[in-house]
Protein backbone atom coordinates (compact mmCIF):
# COMPACT_ATOMS: atom_id res chain seq x y z
CA UNK A 1 0.00 0.00 0.00
CA UNK A 2 1.38 3.73 -0.91
CA UNK A 3 1.85 5.68 2.12
CA UNK A 4 1.27 9.39 1.75
CA UNK A 5 3.81 12.08 2.46
CA UNK A 6 3.19 14.04 4.85
CA UNK A 7 4.71 17.59 4.84
CA UNK A 8 5.02 19.27 8.45
CA UNK A 9 5.99 23.12 8.33
CA UNK A 10 7.62 24.59 11.43
CA UNK A 11 8.32 28.37 11.48
CA UNK A 12 11.52 29.56 13.83
CA UNK A 13 12.78 32.97 15.05
CA UNK A 14 15.30 32.71 17.48
CA UNK A 15 14.41 29.04 18.87
CA UNK A 16 18.20 27.51 19.96
CA UNK A 17 16.74 26.24 23.06
CA UNK A 18 14.36 24.36 21.64
CA UNK A 19 14.34 23.71 18.27
CA UNK A 20 16.18 20.09 18.57
CA UNK A 21 13.73 18.74 21.09
CA UNK A 22 11.34 19.71 17.97
CA UNK A 23 13.03 18.50 15.17
CA UNK A 24 13.31 14.96 17.30
CA UNK A 25 10.04 14.90 18.06
CA UNK A 26 9.22 14.80 14.29
CA UNK A 27 12.15 12.56 13.45
CA UNK A 28 10.59 9.85 16.44
CA UNK A 29 7.16 9.80 14.52
CA UNK A 30 6.42 5.83 14.02
CA UNK A 31 5.48 6.80 10.99
CA UNK A 32 7.82 7.54 8.74
CA UNK A 33 7.02 8.78 4.96
CA UNK A 34 7.50 12.72 6.10
CA UNK A 35 9.02 15.68 5.26
CA UNK A 36 9.85 18.80 7.55
CA UNK A 37 10.07 22.22 6.34
CA UNK A 38 11.94 24.41 8.21
CA UNK A 39 11.66 28.10 7.68
CA UNK A 40 13.83 30.76 9.74
CA UNK A 41 12.74 33.86 10.24
CA UNK A 42 15.94 35.67 10.18
CA UNK A 43 16.82 34.60 13.96
CA UNK A 44 19.52 36.25 15.84
CA UNK A 45 20.65 33.19 17.75
CA UNK A 46 22.27 30.17 17.05
CA UNK A 47 19.18 28.97 15.59
CA UNK A 48 20.35 28.40 12.06
CA UNK A 49 23.98 26.83 12.47
CA UNK A 50 21.97 24.06 14.93
CA UNK A 51 19.67 23.06 12.65
CA UNK A 52 22.40 23.30 9.65
CA UNK A 53 24.52 21.42 11.78
CA UNK A 54 22.06 18.80 12.73
CA UNK A 55 20.62 18.04 9.45
CA UNK A 56 23.39 17.03 7.63
CA UNK A 57 22.77 14.59 4.95
CA UNK A 58 19.33 14.20 5.93
CA UNK A 59 17.00 14.77 2.82
CA UNK A 60 13.98 14.75 4.54
CA UNK A 61 14.75 18.29 6.39
CA UNK A 62 14.48 21.42 4.42
CA UNK A 63 15.51 24.54 5.51
CA UNK A 64 14.56 27.59 3.83
CA UNK A 65 15.95 30.81 5.51
CA UNK A 66 14.13 34.41 5.23
CA UNK A 67 16.06 37.78 3.54
CA UNK A 68 14.27 39.49 5.80
CA UNK A 69 12.29 38.77 9.15
CA UNK A 70 8.39 38.66 8.16
CA UNK A 71 6.56 36.87 10.40
CA UNK A 72 4.91 33.69 11.22
CA UNK A 73 2.54 34.10 8.31
CA UNK A 74 4.73 34.13 5.87
CA UNK A 75 6.74 32.16 7.25
CA UNK A 76 4.46 29.34 7.21
CA UNK A 77 2.78 29.93 3.69
CA UNK A 78 6.44 29.54 2.20
CA UNK A 79 6.56 26.45 4.08
CA UNK A 80 3.16 25.50 2.63
CA UNK A 81 4.11 26.20 -1.18
CA UNK A 82 6.91 24.33 -0.61
CA UNK A 83 4.93 21.35 0.53
CA UNK A 84 5.67 18.19 -1.56
CA UNK A 85 3.02 15.95 0.35
CA UNK A 86 -0.70 14.63 0.18
CA UNK A 87 -1.45 15.85 3.83
CA UNK A 88 -0.24 18.70 5.34
CA UNK A 89 0.65 19.60 9.54
CA UNK A 90 2.52 22.10 11.21
CA UNK A 91 4.43 22.49 14.55
CA UNK A 92 6.30 25.10 16.06
CA UNK A 93 9.60 25.19 17.00
CA UNK A 94 9.23 24.74 21.19
CA UNK A 95 6.20 22.63 21.13
CA UNK A 96 6.27 18.01 20.93
CA UNK A 97 4.52 15.52 19.26
CA UNK A 98 4.07 12.23 20.65
CA UNK A 99 5.33 9.30 18.47
CA UNK A 100 2.24 8.24 16.92
CA UNK A 101 1.04 12.01 16.36
CA UNK A 102 1.38 11.44 12.22
CA UNK A 103 0.48 7.44 12.58
CA UNK A 104 -3.17 8.41 14.37
CA UNK A 105 -4.14 11.71 12.89
CA UNK A 106 -3.61 9.87 9.44
CA UNK A 107 -5.78 6.93 10.12
CA UNK A 108 -8.06 8.83 11.88
CA UNK A 109 -8.23 10.98 8.54
CA UNK A 110 -8.40 8.00 6.28
CA UNK A 111 -10.45 5.73 7.87
CA UNK A 112 -13.11 8.15 8.44
CA UNK A 113 -13.22 10.03 5.23
CA UNK A 114 -12.04 13.07 6.57
CA UNK A 115 -10.65 16.14 4.82
CA UNK A 116 -9.48 18.16 8.24
CA UNK A 117 -8.71 16.49 11.52
CA UNK A 118 -6.75 17.82 14.77
CA UNK A 119 -6.13 16.53 18.68
CA UNK A 120 -6.15 17.24 21.93
CA UNK A 121 -2.85 18.43 23.66
CA UNK A 122 -1.06 18.63 26.82
CA UNK A 123 -0.03 22.14 28.18
CA UNK A 124 3.64 22.25 30.20
CA UNK A 125 5.89 24.85 30.80
CA UNK A 126 9.15 25.44 29.16
CA UNK A 127 11.09 22.95 31.12
CA UNK A 128 8.08 20.16 30.06
CA UNK A 129 6.52 20.11 33.71
CA UNK A 130 2.82 19.77 33.85
CA UNK A 131 1.02 23.25 33.79
CA UNK A 132 -2.26 23.40 33.76
CA UNK A 133 -4.99 20.56 32.86
CA UNK A 134 -5.09 18.56 29.49
CA UNK A 135 -6.94 20.64 26.60
CA UNK A 136 -9.47 18.49 25.03
CA UNK A 137 -10.48 18.90 21.91
CA UNK A 138 -14.59 19.10 20.89
CA UNK A 139 -15.69 16.00 18.87
CA UNK A 140 -16.22 18.11 15.38
CA UNK A 141 -16.38 22.01 14.71
CA UNK A 142 -17.90 24.04 11.78
CA UNK A 143 -17.46 27.55 10.59
CA UNK A 144 -20.11 28.98 12.39
CA UNK A 145 -18.67 27.60 15.88
CA UNK A 146 -15.26 28.08 15.20
CA UNK A 147 -16.12 32.05 14.62
CA UNK A 148 -16.91 31.76 18.82
CA UNK A 149 -13.18 30.66 19.45
CA UNK A 150 -10.48 28.21 17.96
CA UNK A 151 -10.38 24.77 19.26
CA UNK A 152 -8.11 23.95 16.46
CA UNK A 153 -4.21 24.17 17.83
CA UNK A 154 -2.21 24.68 14.90
CA UNK A 155 0.02 21.97 16.35
CA UNK A 156 -2.57 19.10 15.92
CA UNK A 157 -3.93 20.36 12.61
CA UNK A 158 -3.68 17.78 10.28
CA UNK A 159 -5.21 18.50 6.57
CA UNK A 160 -6.06 16.25 3.42
CA UNK A 161 -4.34 18.83 0.88
CA UNK A 162 -5.40 15.98 -1.95
CA UNK A 163 -8.73 17.03 -1.23
CA UNK A 164 -9.08 20.11 0.38
CA UNK A 165 -5.54 21.63 -1.93
CA UNK A 166 -3.76 24.17 -0.61
CA UNK A 167 -4.86 27.14 0.95
CA UNK A 168 -2.75 29.73 2.99
CA UNK A 169 -2.78 31.73 5.94
CA UNK A 170 -4.03 35.43 5.89
CA UNK A 171 -1.38 38.10 6.91
CA UNK A 172 -1.35 38.89 10.72
CA UNK A 173 1.44 38.84 13.36
CA UNK A 174 -1.23 36.72 15.12
CA UNK A 175 -4.24 34.08 14.83
CA UNK A 176 -3.31 33.61 11.06
CA UNK A 177 -3.61 29.88 11.77
CA UNK A 178 -7.45 30.68 12.78
CA UNK A 179 -7.84 32.73 9.43
CA UNK A 180 -6.69 29.21 7.82
CA UNK A 181 -8.99 27.28 9.67
CA UNK A 182 -12.05 29.25 8.63
CA UNK A 183 -10.66 29.40 5.11
CA UNK A 184 -10.98 25.56 5.18
CA UNK A 185 -14.04 25.39 6.75
CA UNK A 186 -16.03 27.53 4.26
CA UNK A 187 -14.99 24.47 1.89
CA UNK A 188 -15.53 21.66 4.05
CA UNK A 189 -17.99 20.63 6.76
CA UNK A 190 -16.33 20.21 9.81
CA UNK A 191 -13.25 19.57 11.13
CA UNK A 192 -13.01 16.68 13.28
CA UNK A 193 -11.54 16.13 16.37
CA UNK A 194 -9.55 13.26 18.42
CA UNK A 195 -10.19 13.16 22.09
CA UNK A 196 -6.52 11.79 22.66
CA UNK A 197 -3.53 14.23 23.41
CA UNK A 198 -0.81 13.59 21.02
CA UNK A 199 0.92 16.55 21.53
CA UNK A 200 2.86 18.85 23.81
CA UNK A 201 2.14 22.82 23.93
CA UNK A 202 4.82 24.15 25.58
CA UNK A 203 3.49 27.46 27.12
CA UNK A 204 6.11 30.25 27.66
CA UNK A 205 6.10 32.61 30.22
CA UNK A 206 6.17 35.80 27.75
CA UNK A 207 4.46 34.58 25.26
CA UNK A 208 1.59 37.03 23.18
CA UNK A 209 -0.86 33.64 23.13
CA UNK A 210 -0.80 33.60 26.95
CA UNK A 211 -2.13 37.09 27.49
CA UNK A 212 -5.29 37.14 26.33
CA UNK A 213 -5.66 41.10 26.41
CA UNK A 214 -2.84 41.43 24.16
CA UNK A 215 -4.63 39.03 21.27
CA UNK A 216 -7.90 41.27 21.24
CA UNK A 217 -6.37 43.46 18.34
CA UNK A 218 -5.37 40.26 16.13
CA UNK A 219 -9.41 38.78 16.75
CA UNK A 220 -10.55 42.03 15.95
CA UNK A 221 -9.09 42.34 12.53
CA UNK A 222 -9.56 38.83 11.77
CA UNK A 223 -13.19 39.34 11.94
CA UNK A 224 -13.27 42.90 10.68
CA UNK A 225 -10.12 42.57 7.90
CA UNK A 226 -10.02 38.80 7.11
CA UNK A 227 -13.62 37.39 8.20
CA UNK A 228 -15.32 41.07 6.54
CA UNK A 229 -18.13 41.10 9.61
CA UNK A 230 -19.84 43.69 10.66
CA UNK A 231 -18.83 45.89 13.78
CA UNK A 232 -21.89 44.33 15.46
CA UNK A 233 -21.32 40.79 15.16
CA UNK A 234 -17.80 41.38 15.59
CA UNK A 235 -18.26 42.80 18.84
CA UNK A 236 -20.41 40.02 19.95
CA UNK A 237 -18.10 37.43 18.50
CA UNK A 238 -15.31 39.09 20.47
CA UNK A 239 -16.71 38.76 23.75
CA UNK A 240 -17.48 35.52 23.57
CA UNK A 241 -14.01 34.44 22.36
CA UNK A 242 -13.07 35.99 25.43
CA UNK A 243 -15.11 34.16 27.81
CA UNK A 244 -13.89 31.03 26.19
CA UNK A 245 -10.39 31.87 26.44
CA UNK A 246 -10.65 33.11 29.98
CA UNK A 247 -12.69 29.93 30.63
CA UNK A 248 -10.05 28.19 28.89
CA UNK A 249 -6.73 29.14 30.49
CA UNK A 250 -8.12 29.92 33.86
CA UNK A 251 -10.92 28.07 35.32
CA UNK A 252 -10.14 24.26 33.10
CA UNK A 253 -6.73 23.83 35.62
Amino acid sequence: MNKPLISVVTPVHNSEKFILETIKSVQNQTYENWELILIDDCSKDNSVNIIKEYIKNNERINLIINEKNSGAAISRNKGIKAAKGEFLTFIDADDIWYPKFIENSLNFCLSKNYEFVFSSYKRFDEDLNPLIADFIVPEKVNYKQLLNACPIPCLTAFIDIRRIGKMYMPIMNKRQDWGLWLSILKEVDFAYGLPEPLAIYRMRKNSISRNKLNLIPYVWKLYRDVEKLSILRSSYLLCRWALISFKKYYINI
